[in-house]
């Protein structure tokens, strides 16, 4: 595997960035600290806000983030070199994934590419060994670009009335291309994993990968605070074999991965950053050398990420500790690995690295579910801490 420098985890304007994350410190707090980033400076501010939760709910979290008293925890190169030792350091700071007890939603089928994999997925029932016969059946059924295909428009509902005479419509067609979205819970409130963490497949699939996404911070007011980096750890055998089985395939011990920072956004970093952002993914075997490599682009999502928290957060359903949006996967990786027209699924050991200039890198190794530690740290364990450290009344 390729060595990582920890000045590559983070975004390239550093200094210009402010970024928001989660510690656990041992010691008398023995528990996660809300951290914040400036000019490369790890500061605890748990006393300005207790949980990442209630900090982007604050009208003045630019000005808390900024400019809130906290204690200096060294720098944030060395927090990364830290995540990527084996051991870590005693007593060390670790790096958590940068929400708390926030919902965790994702988003599905958002990228055309995504959209032909899970209606695969669903043809082959889960075999991966069908996949790419499957794949130029599609193609060549479609006969259209799905990326410049309006979501809900005039002419997905043509496409759509073509491909139902055609027998060849799909549940996955219906929420790629239809006016509803596909939004769905993908974890549990402070399960997700950080940076240089293993992430968790569980021990029953045999063809799965990850998902590269953006993913949004939206607080209790739906409003979009900041942006971060996810690994929507997805089980193509299980989703594949029934769409029902989607709580299985997606929400198991390690298997969504956030971090390695929540950038909010300023007059640096907005929207329109995320817009125009290029994701990279890189797939490291750790036990057969395997590589693979991709780059995807956000302008080539079929909905804005501003529809996509519109229709998961708002009137029709509140979320009171504010959500953590995944925008969708931006790229199914589907290179050969164990043999011709087998196409991918993980090694245990693999490195996954999913990077974004504006936003650092999210590294993880892969595991099985029920051999990487338990999660046992809840929202109940999360306030117990918070009480007996004394910053309760913060919130």
């Amino acid at each position: 595997m390729q060595s990582i420098s920890a000045v590559s985890a983070l975004p390239d304007d550093l200094s210009d960035a402010l970024l928001i994350g989660r510690v656990w410190r041992d010691g008398h707090i023995n528990g996660p600290c809300v951290v914040v980033v400036r000019k490369g400076e790890v500061f605890d501010i748990s006393s300005a806000a207790p949980t990442v939760a209630d900090l982007l709910d604050r009208e003045d979290v630019l000005e808390i983030a900024r400019y809130a008293q906290g204690e200096s925890l060294g720098s944030a190169l060395t927090l990364i070199d830290d995540a990527l030792a084996a051991p870590a350091r005693p007593n060390a700071p670790r790096l958590l994934a940068p929400c708390d007890v926030q919902a965790i939603k994702a988003c599905g089928v958002t990228f055309a590419i995504s959209l032909l994999e899970r209606v695969i997925e669903e043809q082959a029932g889960g075999d991966a060994s069908r996949a790419q016969a499957l794949r130029s059946e599609m193609q060549a059924t479609l006969g259209s670009d799905l990326s410049a295909i309006r979501p809900g428009s005039d002419a997905a509902e043509k496409l759509k009335q073509d491909l139902i005479r055609r027998g060849a419509w799909s549940q996955y067609m219906e929420v790629g291309i239809g006016v509803d979205a596909e939004v769905f819970s993908k974890s549990q409130p402070m399960s997700s994993v950080g940076f240089g963490a293993d992430v968790g497949l569980h021990p029953e699939s045999e063809w799965n990968n990850p998902e590269p996404e953006i993913v949004l911070a939206v607080n209790s007011r739906s409003r979009v605070v900041g942006a971060t980096l996810g690994n929507d750890v997805n089980l193509r055998d299980i989703e594949g074999r029934s769409a029902l089985l989607l709580g299985k395939a997606k929400d198991n011990n390690g298997s969504c991965a956030i971090g390695p920072f929540i950038r909010l956004f300023d007059e640096r970093f907005t929207l329109d950053t995320l817009r125009t952002a290029k994701v990279t993914l890189l797939i490291e075997g750790e036990d057969d050398g395997f590589q693979l490599d991709g780059v995807s682009l956000m302008s080539e999502i079929s909905r804005d990420p501003l529809d996509l928290v519109e229709q998961t957060g708002g009137s029709h359903h509140q979320y009171p500790d504010g959500f953590m949006l995944f925008l969708g996967t931006m790229f199914s990786p589907i290179k050969d690995r164990d043999a011709p027209g087998a196409g991918f699924t993980h090694h245990l050991g693999d490195r996954v690295t999913i990077a974004s200039a504006s936003l650092g890198a999210l590294i993880n190794h892969v595991q099985r579910s029920d051999a990487i530690p338990p999660w046992t740290f809840g929202v109940r364990a999360l306030y117990r801490n918070l009480a007996l450290r004394g910053l309760l009344a913060a919130s």
